[in-house]
């Protein structure tokens, strides 16, 4: 029952949008860039975070507590980007599916065969490029989590034990977090090429079919 309401509330959202002239083509754009904004900071935010272990390993003991600080405030703003990156990949499969349905739907209004095949063809083309950015999106947020627990597990471990051992202990796990994160900005990169891709794919196809 929630789900049909949150369903229904948004097409109403769609339709007040399009009646002052913003088309659902323009709002999976605009949530495309969007969330390949998003990726972009956490791939920024992830890559800061990496030069902070790597800076935290070198100070001695007496510098520690600031250290902790420091990495704390990485691991949240880490955390904030990748919350934010799941909603916005979200809202994107949200109003596509919308677009894709709408879409659907009208290519049985044309009475023209030919621009109805026209149609159809660019909506399947559409539609591969949309897979492919969201298989990509998904690959990209699912490297953010184990990247995050481990960046907690040191946060965490930094705090409790405030002195050598922690600094050991980060050491250790310097390389295998610096390797993850590489795995993680390689998917992201990835992600945004796709969602470049996709826009311009969007942008491009001038017959995309608009509510009346």
């Amino acid at each position: 029952m929630v789900q049909f309401l949150t369903k229904q509330y948004r097409e109403v959202v769609y339709r007040a949008r399009e009646s002052v002239g913003q088309h659902k083509r323009d709002i999976v754009v605009s949530r495309v860039e969007e969330t390949s904004g998003s990726l972009q900071e956490t791939k920024e935010q992830f890559t800061d975070a990496l030069e902070n272990f790597k800076q935290i390993v070198r100070v001695d003991e007496a510098g520690l507590g600031d250290c902790y600080r420091d990495l704390k405030r990485h691991y949240d703003k880490s955390e904030a980007c990748s919350i934010a990156v799941h909603d916005k990949i979200k809202a994107i499969e949200e109003v596509s599916e919308a677009l894709f349905k709408e879409w659907e739907q009208e290519l049985d209004l044309y009475t023209n065969r030919a621009l109805k095949a026209h149609s159809r063809q660019q909506l399947k083309i559409t539609k591969l490029h949309y897979k492919r950015l969201i298989k990509a999106m998904k690959q990209a947020e699912m490297r953010i989590k184990p990247v995050l627990l481990a960046f907690r597990d040191q946060v965490l471990f930094m705090k409790h034990n405030l002195n050598a051992q922690a600094i050991a202990a980060l050491q250790h796990e310097l390389a295998v977090i610096g390797f993850d994160i590489a795995q993680l900005i390689a998917a992201m990169e990835k992600s945004i090429t796709e969602a470049n891709d996709f826009v311009f794919t969007l942008v491009e196809q001038k017959s995309l079919p608009h509510s009346k």
